[in-house]
């Protein structure tokens, strides 16, 4: 099924107006604070380092794959898939649709929290005690869920134009406000924070959300008029500009309130601002624009996944893929998705499932770096991006995913690493004929044996270091595989054994067809046998041109054949006559 739309309208704007309004979100509104106060101005910086350390490398990762490649309906899954294979790719990608769907949750979690200065007016106002703010909550979602269900992206992405402009609005009366602390202030203690703070990489996890919003515009593959252009362009650029806004933030935060108030009070922000009442409201619109992005991507995830009938349940691929006709908005998969983000709106706690989000997010972003370092090295002549990061910064940015999701909580990073694992073979058992793990390591396995192969031709040879290189040529491996066993025995550990099957005849169609179908049987018994032995077929009129062939051949190691091996049966004394005659040559 193609997931794209019959027509496809989207530019570069969606993508960054997704991106930098998921960016500029619930955390930068209820949690910037209590970092600035947790870990002083300076941690914060180094927050946002380690942060955008991961998310930069990740930006230029995804702009260079999706240059190389026409990219689809499915985002990140889409990208991941064809570049790991689909199984490996159905393993992330399940994981990441959980983590697009629990942030519709989460926004609308943050959602609820803007409300609590209303709550806190009709309490006094009116002598109630309304606290359960998932009477504002659940309601959200359920609307937010109906909307997408019945009007689609199109409706999304012009609420979100509203949104950004109203978000952009409460930062500059944000940084237009004034303090008392500010005004008293003589210098900036880059270090000043609370008595007894939560550790560095606690705060960092539930801070780190903020920053995974960058491939939020990804999941508009499908609608893009130009993903090539419009993912990598809006990526980074609401990466980058996400980077610079937080930095401010943070200054901003650090020179107008004492660290307790930055600590204990969520909103915060609204006793800075030139209007405090503004900040609930960009709150208000910073968390339906994100649970509106994550509420767009994430159905299109599920549907994508579907498509490519990863579900060991026929119908239920069928039904999850199944879209809006002309639009193919992913219909079905909405509702599954909303469905989801009822029950953890129901059930959910803000820090606890931010946790949740960073793990799944650094699974993504480390899977989608690997395969940009995989595909530096592996050298594939088919993989020409027209945008090009650098391999070691891909290799960073996964290295670094892996140490942070560890630090965060290791508990919850091996839990997410072991469910990424049970997926992909639950998904490799249910869809065999799907490509796995292989097709990752294919090329990077082909460069280095290059690479060792010509280190070992040009190294010097000396008679300390020799070692059986062994190549035998027979015809009658079917009729006699004794041959075959000695060469297995040979290179068991120690040496290089290569067994060629030597077919009579010449050259053409019929004898090459011919080749391959022995080679494909040999390998299947050399498999079976688990030898070390290379197996290859040669086709020549006589066996006299045959072994002059093979000995002019390298073995397996790259290095000189240093011993023949001839074999011949008894009842059969021609044979015996071909190899004495052709002895000579060795």
């Amino acid at each position: 099924m193609n997931l794209k739309k019959s027509k496809a309208n989207f530019g570069t704007a969606p993508v960054f107006f997704t991106a930098i309004s998921t960016i500029l979100g619930a955390i930068m509104f209820l949690r910037f604070g209590y970092a600035v106060g947790s870990v002083g101005f300076i941690g914060t910086l180094g927050i946002i380092a380690f942060a955008n350390l991961v998310t930069l490398p990740t930006a230029m990762a995804i702009a260079e794959i999706a240059t190389n490649q026409k990219v689809e309906g499915g985002g990140e899954y889409y990208i991941i898939s064809r570049s790991f294979g689909i199984n490996v790719g159905a393993a992330i990608g399940i994981a990441l649709y959980f983590s697009q769907a629990i942030s519709v949750a989460f926004y609308t979690i943050a959602f609820a929290e803007a409300f609590g200065p209303v709550l806190d007016f009709i309490n006094t106002e009116y002598g109630l005690s309304i606290t359960d703010k998932r009477l504002i909550s659940l309601p959200a979602v359920l609307i937010l869920s109906y909307v997408m269900i019945k009007k689609g992206a199109d409706i999304g992405m012009k609420a979100l134009y509203i949104v950004v402009a109203v978000l952009f609005l409460s930062l500059v009366l944000f940084f237009m406000g004034n303090t008392t602390y500010s005004t008293n202030l003589e210098a900036l203690d880059w270090n000043l924070r609370v008595d007894n703070p939560d550790s560095f990489f606690l705060v960092f996890a539930i801070v780190f959300p903020a920053f995974t919003g960058m491939t939020a515009g990804v999941g508009l593959s499908g609608d893009l008029k130009n993903p090539k252009k419009s993912i990598p362009l809006g990526t980074l650029a609401a990466t980058i500009c996400g980077m610079i806004i937080y930095v401010f933030i943070a200054y901003k935060l650090a020179i107008s309130a004492n660290p307790d108030d930055l600590a204990g009070n969520q909103l915060i922000m609204s006793d800075i601002a030139l209007w405090g009442p503004i900040i609930p409201i960009g709150l208000a619109c910073a968390t339906i624009s994100s649970a509106l992005g994550s509420i767009m991507v994430a159905p299109r995830t599920l549907q994508a996944l579907a498509a490519d009938r990863v579900f060991p349940i026929p119908y239920m691929n069928r039904w999850i893929s199944k879209g809006r006709p002309v639009t193919n908005d992913p219909f079905n998969a909405t509702i599954v998705t909303s469905v989801i983000a009822i029950l953890f709106v129901s059930i959910g706690d803000v820090n606890a499932v931010a946790e949740i989000i960073s793990m799944f997010f650094m699974i993504t972003y480390g899977s989608l770096c690997l395969i940009s370092f995989l595909q530096h090295f592996a050298a594939d002549p088919s993989y020409r991006p027209s945008f090009r990061s650098k391999w070691y910064i891909s290799l960073f940015g996964a290295i670094l995913c892996v140490y942070l999701m560890f630090q965060m909580n290791a508990p919850y990073a091996i839990i997410s690493v072991t469910l990424m694992t049970l997926i992909y073979f639950f998904v490799t058992y249910t869809s065999k004929n799907k490509e796995g793990l292989a097709k990752i390591f294919q090329g990077v396995i082909f460069q280095l044996s290059r690479r060792l192969q010509v280190f070992l031709q040009k190294a010097e040879k000396g008679e300390d270091n020799w070692r059986p290189s062994v190549i035998c040529i027979s015809s009658d491996f079917f009729k006699r595989p004794t041959a075959f066993q000695f060469m297995r025995w040979i290179s068991h550990r120690y040496g290089f054994g290569t067994y060629i099957h030597y077919i009579n005849g010449y050259f053409s169609k019929d004898s090459h067809e011919k080749s391959k179908d022995q080679l494909s049987r040999l390998l299947k018994i050399s498999d079976a046998s688990k030898s070390n032995v290379y197996i290859d077929t040669l086709i020549s009129p006589s066996f006299t041109s045959a072994v002059a062939q093979a000995m002019q051949l390298p073995s397996v190691s790259g290095k000189e054949v240093n011993m023949i091996l001839f074999e011949y049966s008894k009842k059969q004394k021609e044979t015996l006559n071909e190899i004495i005659e052709n002895f000579t040559l060795t």
